[in-house]
């Protein structure tokens, strides 16, 4: 990977680092297509065009993203920023890929919370419908390449049944938990070569302390957010949580952050699935529907401030992770238990998701017959006629908008 780190450091502020924001501006305005096309569409600015890295290296730094929990293709992003023009590098790259789709998001949700009839239109039923195909579509593609054997195949399925009896958050983590354990000690994965190290701009002390502070969070947010009682806390435990626990797609985001936000009514599940059906319209990372919440959000950390705020909580633990494990990437991915291990809870997050499709998705946005044929033609353009996403979910605001009540 070409680093620069000479020309990153004399230039803190300057032309690098303003560089990698507007590269990665356009990005953000035009990445359409969900997270494997955010990394078609990197790989052909970086490796082909502007030459920052090589395909080996390109593909490797894929290959640690997609290992780690959290949204790949932002990691890559942030990664690609960090090589560029260092830790500024990292946070150009993050902001210019995640703010157009996070201030597209924002100005929908006010829509929804200044305009009521808008929020009970046939096209806003049209997006919940959409939602329940992108969802569908998930687990179907998911299944496929995550459970590809009867053993996986079963921890998706008990993944779901727990998370079916146990709809907390509580039951979310438990199946992740123990889907990785099963997996580590039961699961033997295909031997598979090892390609030769990534290069990176992190030092070992860097990522050590970035480990630390990714564990002491996730483990310290609970407890200091039941201590105090606070539900401002409490919101910035579940969003954290929900960007360190989100393993085999952006997807699973969508069952942590409806545990974090539905249950105490600080949004209806009207408003959850009508957002992440628009989410599914616009170009970016799907982890920006972080801060549709906070601006639909009624109670605290309301308004575009509390979603941006949350919008950088749900990211933190991506940044860590990827900061962390850039040093020790090439000794983590010779450990064939660890392998084991991602490759069970990546099985239950399978499961995960398929629990979600059912509630909320489904029991919040199929009412009718008309609802599910809409479902169903939405699910067959985007599994069969390979029909993007965008369109989908534009066909189906406009059918709700004429057809549905």
């Amino acid at each position: 990977m070409n680093h620069r780190r000479g020309a990153a450091s004399e230039h803190p502020g300057g032309p690098l680092p303003l560089e990698v924001l507007l590269v990665f501006l356009r990005l953000g305005l035009t990445s359409f297509g969900g997270p494997v096309a955010h990394l078609g569409y990197f790989r052909t600015e970086f490796v082909e065009r502007r030459r920052w890295l090589d395909d080996r290296s390109y593909s490797e730094l894929v290959a640690l993203c997609q290992f780690l929990p959290g949204p790949a293709s932002s990691q890559v992003g942030m990664a690609l920023g960090l090589s560029r023009a260092g830790w500024v590098g990292a946070l150009m790259a993050w902001a210019g890929f995640t703010l157009p789709s996070a201030l597209a998001l924002v100005i929908f949700a006010y829509g929804i919370v200044h305009y009521g009839d808008l929020a009970a239109s046939g096209a806003v039923q049209g997006l919940k419908v959409a939602a329940v195909a992108v969802v569908a579509q998930a687990v179907w593609g998911m299944a496929g390449s995550l459970c590809p054997d009867r053993p996986r195949a079963g921890l998706a399925i008990f993944s779901a049944l727990l998370t079916l009896v146990l709809p907390s958050a509580l039951g979310q983590i438990g199946a992740i938990l123990v889907c990785g354990l099963i997996g580590w000690r039961l699961l033997r994965l295909p031997h598979r070569p090892v390609p030769a190290d990534i290069g990176h701009g992190v030092s070992r002390r860097a990522g050590t302390i970035a480990l630390v502070l990714f564990a002491v969070l996730l483990l310290g947010l609970p407890l200091l957010a039941a201590a105090s009682g606070s539900p401002r806390w409490g919101l910035v435990e579940g969003f954290y949580r929900a960007g360190a626990l989100v393993f085999g797609g952006g997807h699973v985001v969508l069952p942590l952050l409806q545990a974090a936000v539905v249950p105490g009514g600080m949004v209806s599940n009207a408003d959850f699935l009508a957002g992440y059906g628009a989410a599914q319209a616009i170009p970016g990372p799907l982890f920006a529907f972080a801060a549709y919440l906070g601006a639909v959000m009624q109670g605290p950390l309301s308004g575009w401030t509390g979603g941006l705020l949350l919008l950088v909580v749900i990211f933190l633990p991506a940044f860590l992770l990827v900061v962390g494990a850039l040093p020790f990437w090439d000794a983590l991915r010779r450990r064939e238990a660890i392998q084991s291990a991602v490759a069970g809870i990546n099985a239950g997050v399978v499961g995960l998701l398929l629990s979600a499709l059912y509630d909320p998705v489904w029991t919040s946005a199929i009412h009718s017959r008309m609802d599910f044929g809409l479902a169903l033609a939405a699910f067959g353009l985007l599994v069969h006629a390979r029909v993007s996403p965008v369109m989908v979910v534009a066909l189906s605001a406009a059918v709700g908008w004429l057809v549905l009540v």
